[in-house]
This record gives C-alpha cells, structure tokens and sequence, in this order.
C-alpha cells in the first residue's frame, strides 16, 4: 500500500484515534503542522508563512526561529518575542535563541548569556556552531565545525568530520560529514550524513533502509521515531517500519514534536 496518499478506512482510523501525536515542521515557506496516529501520518497544513529555521518544543509550547523573530505558541497561533532574527532555539530553564552573534534566554525579556557567532543548533546546556560545541555560557567543549548536538541519552554531536559521543572527552562513534543527531534516556539515538541515516539501539550503531531517498533535515521522538527530509517528507516508524507521505514543502529545517 502506497504511503503517499490515506486511504478512506486509514482516514476513519486516524479519525477515531485517541492522543494523537502533533508534529511541526519548520520550512522555507513556514511552520507546518502534522498530526499523525502511530505510524499513519494524516493531516497537515501550513500555520504559518515565513522563513523557518529552527523549531524547538517543551511542555506542550512550543518555540520557532524564523528570519524575522523568534516566535512562540501552542501551534494554533503564535506571538513575536522581539529576540530578532535567529538560527537556533531551544528550551533549558526557559526558552533560549540564539541568533546575530548572540545566545540569550528569556526572562521577561532577553537576557544575552553569551556571544557566539554561527550557532546552528542547541540541546540542553549544550550548543552547536561553526566552531564546535559550546555551553550555555559560550565556553568552547572541544570539536570544531558542529552542526548538531544533543543531550538526552548522553551528548551526541553531529560535525563535519564525524560523530562523537562525550565520554572521557569526545570520542568517535561514526566517520562521516554528519549534520544531525537525536537521542533519548533509554539509549535509542539517530544521526543523519546528506545521503544516510544512522540508529543505535544499545551501543550499536547500524545503517537505516529509508524507503525513499533523500537528505534527513531532522529527527523527533514521541510515541514513535519521527523524520523529515530536507525536500519535505515527512517519516514515522512506529516499530513496523517506516511509512512516509510527502508534505510538498521545501527547504525544511526542523522537526519538533509537541
């Protein structure tokens, strides 16, 4: 059975499922929004026009970097902070952005933690930029050229020459130019090159069969393995396999689950 297009009972389905899983897509036209059901991706739409660069959710808020401002919402609408344009956000003891040479926090009002040029991603207390993994307070943690980092089950960092995990210092986990990485507490972990993905379950890290092709933009974890390419289509892998139905969006960023 195709993945592109629901069928009518797949629909009645959906439909009748209960806590459906809300996934947002940052891309070049905007946010979009998708509700999926285990491994059955329904509808989406656009929520929002504009240039998106970076999504971030946390206790149901949810946070966008765009080329104009960092907005926040529940999904269903959004409002402006006043951060300006930024490349990064995030959520660590309240919502963090990063943008223009400056990573900040807002506590009634932005408060800059640090001065920190091409940040390209953030995940916990951990920073991602043209010059390797910082902290929250800008100090430099080793690697150089990160494209990705994150926290969950242990830093992972997705950079230019490789994957590493931090162990005693950053050590290799995979050879390859990766520009992402996801984890979680109970050790599953993903990482993504321009043409592979990458699981690990335990500590073994093994070659993902996609059905389709394509660059992966971004990795999220709810109820299921969620992903999304750069040229907008959107993944689910709810331990059957991976189905895919295409969203028609381009130049997507980032996946966050709410």
């Amino acid at each position: 059975m195709s993945d592109e297009d629901i069928s009518i009972d797949e629909k009645r389905v959906y439909a009748d499922k209960k806590g459906a899983t809300t996934a947002f897509v940052a891309t070049g036209v905007g946010i979009t929004r998708v509700d999926i059901s285990d491994d059955i991706v329904g509808e989406f739409s656009l929520v929002h026009r504009g240039t998106a660069t970076d999504a971030a959710s946390a206790d149901g808020r949810l946070a966008v970097a765009t080329t104009e401002d960092v907005l926040v919402g529940t999904g269903e609408e959004f409002e402006p902070t006043g951060f300006g344009p930024a490349d990064a956000v995030g959520y660590h003891d309240g919502l963090l952005a990063a943008g223009d040479g400056r990573l900040a926090r807002y506590d009634d009002g932005w408060v800059t933690l640090a001065e920190l040029d091409d940040v390209r991603a953030m995940d916990g207390e951990m920073v991602a930029a043209a010059s390797g993994v910082h902290r929250l307070d800008g100090t430099h943690v080793g690697l150089t050229a990160a494209h990705d980092v994150t926290t969950a089950g242990g830093p992972l960092a997705a950079t230019e020459t490789g994957l590493y995990y931090l162990a005693n210092g950053w050590m290799d986990a995979l050879d390859g130019e990766f520009r992402v990485t996801a984890n979680r507490a109970d050790g599953t972990a993903h990482a993504a090159t321009a043409d592979r993905l990458y699981e690990r379950t335990d500590v073994e890290w093994s070659a993902v069969e996609l059905p389709i092709e394509g660059t992966v933009a971004d990795v999220a974890y709810g109820e299921a393995t969620y992903a999304v390419t750069t040229d907008g289509t959107f993944l689910v892998n709810a331990g059957d396999g991976w189905r895919h139905r295409s969203l028609g969006l381009p130049d997507v960023t980032a996946l966050a689950v709410v």
